[in-house]
């Protein structure tokens, strides 16, 4: 009998073995160890073996180099997707104003209140917005305008005087309102006190009854012969009747008459005028009116071609051309007020922030205007002025 060649008996042992190391040593995703095929492969021989264990090797290595991509892939677009999540767009507060005025004559003081927002990080258009609403005057369209303004849902309404405040304290009683400047918001039943104001309203207060002596005083020294003042106001605007007891009492202890003149409504400017000058009135002291705070440059060219030499509260009037300004700085109040809408808008209560009183004043003089009506300011009242226009 032909005897049986001892390799081949030794081949099968092998090849048993190599299978049995490749059915237990799968991995719990059906691939098989690379390595042990490979080592199988070449032990059994086999050419024909070997190449479908490589394209088996390729196969398994093509998948894993697929799913790290995918999951680099996966990574990649996770990081660039966050930040975008993260960064929502941020919100922007919708302010009012609401004005007594025009947009012409108030273009200043909304410009110093924009400045005042921005040094806060505020800037119109991108976390901010501001509508704006005029009454040119006419205050009987002050009503209609604040309650446009509440049904916009202004994050907080700032007003530019007593007559805007009424209006929105009458339109609203949840939004806050930031006064920029008002005459007396406790005699206007605006707040329940300077320091805990209540209620949605708080704000700036340019109450200061004491500066209308001043006025009396000033004219004296720049018209010595004056014995008959005219005094040019509204008698509707809060804290007229204050303003007058002071200068009533002025006026006395200078032993000078005192003449009202009563602006109700724009046609009332130039009938006031002739009065005044058909009374001899030696001079005029122009107080603070919705209903000529537009027309300043009428007013001031009213005392010059009557030739009264005239005071004014605010420093806006000698920007359109008159002679004498002492009072509050008007601008000041409106840059602070930006201050308290960003407490506001942060999360503050109009009840919990108190009215702040003015800190700045301020005394102008014009020359131009003195020259025009033929009058030499002394110089002693020259030498205490903040500003002399030349």
């Amino acid at each position: 009998m032909p005897q049986k060649d001892p390799q081949r008996r030794k081949a099968r042992p092998a090849g048993g073995a190599a299978d049995e190391v490749r059915a237990g040593d799968q991995f719990e995703d059906g691939e098989t160890d690379r390595g042990s095929d490979s080592a199988e492969s070449v032990a059994a021989g086999g050419s024909g073996d070997s190449i479908k264990v490589g394209s088996r090797q390729q196969a398994v290595g093509n998948r894993k180099k697929a799913k790290i991509v995918g999951i680099a892939l996966c990574t990649l677009l996770i990081a660039l997707c966050a930040p975008a999540a993260a960064q929502s767009p941020a919100k922007i507060s919708r302010i009012g104003w609401l004005d007594s005025t025009s947009a012409a004559a108030s273009s200043v003081r909304v410009d110093v209140f924009r400045r005042g927002l921005k040094e806060l990080g505020y800037i119109e258009g991108k976390n901010i917005l501001i509508e704006q609403r005029y009454a040119d005057s006419k205050l009987a369209r002050l009503p209609a305008l604040a309650a446009e303004l509440v049904r916009l849902k202004v994050d907080v309404l700032v007003t530019s005087g007593p007559g805007p405040t009424r209006s929105a304290k009458a339109a609203t009683v949840t939004i806050p309102i930031v006064m920029a400047r008002d005459t007396d918001p406790i005699g206007n039943g605006f707040v329940a006190s300077l320091a805990r104001p209540g209620g949605n309203i708080t704000g700036l207060s340019s109450q200061t009854p004491e500066i209308s002596a001043k006025h009396v005083e000033l004219l004296k020294e720049i018209v010595p012969r004056i014995s008959h003042l005219a005094v040019l106001g509204t008698s509707t605007t809060p804290g007229h009747v204050q303003l007058l007891k002071e200068i009533g009492t002025a006026a006395t202890a200078f032993g000078v008459a005192l003449q009202y003149l009563d602006v109700l409504s724009a046609d009332d400017l130039q009938p006031a005028f002739r009065t005044a000058v058909k009374e001899r009135a030696d001079a005029m002291l122009v107080l603070g009116s919705g209903i000529y705070a537009s027309r300043r440059k009428q007013v001031v060219d009213l005392t010059v071609k009557n030739r009264l030499p005239a005071i004014y509260r605010s420093r806006e009037y000698i920007d359109a051309g008159g002679l004498i300004a002492y009072g509050v700085n008007p601008f000041d109040l409106d840059r602070r007020a930006a201050t308290y809408v960003d407490k506001i808008l942060k999360g503050a209560k109009p009840a919990d922030l108190p009215v702040e009183q003015p800190t700045k004043f301020e005394f102008v003089i014009n020359l131009k205007a003195a020259q025009q009506i033929g009058l030499t300011i002394p110089p002693n009242v020259l030498a205490r002025a903040d500003k002399v226009i030349r």
